[in-house]
């Protein structure tokens, strides 16, 4: 289902049932899995890796070239999973040679006019609200929520079920589990809401409040809260998370609203 008025390279590999609206260019060395739709005007440039079922809407650019003066022409990718949904005039850059490849997970929405720049590692089931901006090799775990017109520095890194008020300004580490908002951009409280939709327990939810009530209203220094959680709070996925998160993070992480 390819449209007389596509324009579509002869050397990219075109899955089944895949449906190619009019005006749409595909460059070589791209790859399309099943029943993926791509909408009239979409542009899918060399390296583009795509999985099944994925839905690219109008004027969508998937694998230009990086924005970053240090690419040099390298073979690179930019990979979005299967079931994600790029809407209407959202980039997704390519890789260059600090990763190799942009990626996108499955069963995300990357909201009009948003940006996913070069080496950037976008989890599975995370929503970029519109006109939300990733620089360079910023990284968003699982299942979290940026809102609309976040701009994030780069080498960011945002855990998994965080949600970000929208407009806000990220140059520091966004903990899991974390409600994220107010200028400049301050821990909030935990996402109770989007955890309780996920299946988490009140128990769960019970330790994630206690792990960040240690790290941001104890007095502690971040260290010292990381050996109290260690001391004080049952073994979890959730604690793991949490302290393995905090310890990795080479930006720092957010301050408290009230800090």
């Amino acid at each position: 289902m390819i449209h007389e008025l596509s324009c579509v390279h002869p050397d990219a590999q075109i899955g089944a049932n895949v449906e190619i609206g009019p005006f749409v260019t595909i460059d070589k060395n791209v790859v399309i899995g099943d029943g993926t739709k791509i909408m009239s005007n979409a542009t899918i440039l060399e390296g583009a890796r795509i999985g099944k079922n994925v839905t690219i809407f109008p004027n969508a650019v998937i694998s230009a070239i990086p924005q970053d003066l240090k690419f040099r022409g390298e073979e690179t990718t930019a990979e979005i999973g299967d079931n994600t949904r790029i809407r209407e005039c959202a980039t997704v850059n390519r890789g260059t040679a600090s990763k190799g490849k942009t990626i996108v997970g499955e069963d995300c929405l990357i909201m009009a006019y948003s940006h996913v720049a070069h080496d950037c590692v976008v989890g599975d089931h995370v929503i970029l609200g519109n006109t939300t901006q990733l620089a360079g090799e910023v990284v968003v775990d699982d299942y979290a929520i940026l809102s609309g017109g976040t701009l994030v520095h780069q080498f960011t890194h945002i855990g998994c079920h965080v949600i970000v008020q929208g407009g806000s300004r990220l140059g520091k580490d966004l903990p899991p589990y974390i409600t994220a908002g107010r200028e400049p951009i301050s821990y909030a409280g935990i996402n109770i809401i989007g955890l309780r939709r996920r299946g988490y327990t009140e128990e769960q939810i019970k330790d994630i409040q206690e792990i960040y009530r240690i790290i941001y209203q104890s007095g502690l220094n971040v260290s010292q809260a990381i050996e109290r959680i260690e001391q004080e709070v049952k073994p979890s996925i959730e604690r793991s998370t949490i302290v393995d998160f905090v310890r990795s993070s080479e930006r720092g992480i957010v301050r408290c609203i009230n800090d």
